[in-house]
């Protein structure tokens, strides 16, 4: 069985002054084709530390930001959590000695280091989703996007994603567990736990 590795970088650019939400479904759909992999996995990863990748439904509807309704019902939850850094000393990073680090590596300016929120906001959602690929097809269930959200607000930014692909190219055997049995996770009473308890037997005689 032969086993591939197939890589695949994607440069997008963010807007800056409110998070931008990338709908790449479609890009990662037709990698995916061109990796070969019949069955196995695809990995999407942000290569930035203010940025996440997220996998939920697409809500058609957009307001006047451009924003899905789900994508701003979720700005609005993150606000709550994680509030936009709109002042400064709102929060304790950046400080001097970063703010100084940022000036070493030639940043345009200390404005750069007051992204704190999409620092905490990507510890949240996390840099990466793995998605499985069956028969050469991702496997995202019917309603599944791949957004890739950069929570960066300070400046239009230029981003890359990273894809990695993984699998055979060969098919694989019967994917059923136990012939497709349902798996019961509900919890099971002992005859101990079903039995009457006395206090509950004296309320119904009352």
């Amino acid at each position: 069985m032969e086993f591939k590795v197939y890589q695949k970088e994607l440069e997008l650019q963010s807007r800056g002054w409110k998070p931008t939400f990338h709908d790449v479904s479609k890009e990662i759909i037709e990698i995916v084709k061109a990796s070969g992999v019949k069955n196995g996995t695809v990995c999407i990863a942000s290569h930035h530390t203010t940025c996440s990748v997220m996998i939920q439904e697409c809500s058609h509807d957009l307001d006047k930001y451009d924003l899905e309704y789900l994508q701003h019902d979720l700005l609005d939850i993150m606000q709550k959590l994680v509030p936009n850094f709109s002042e400064e000393n709102e929060y304790r990073h950046p400080g001097p000695i970063h703010t100084q680090f940022g000036r070493y590596v030639n940043e345009p300016g200390d404005f750069t280091s007051l992204n704190t929120d999409g620092h905490l906001r990507s510890v949240f959602f996390g840099r990466s989703e793995t998605m499985t690929i069956k028969d050469g097809v991702l496997d995202g269930g019917e309603f599944a996007h791949i957004y890739f959200v950069d929570w960066d607000q300070v400046r239009a930014r230029h981003r890359q994603l990273n894809v990695t692909v993984m699998g055979t190219t060969e098919d694989v055997e019967d994917r059923k567990w136990n012939n497709g049995e349902v798996v019961n996770t509900l919890r099971k009473y002992t005859e101990e736990e079903k039995a009457f308890d006395v206090h509950y037997t004296l309320q119904q005689q009352r």
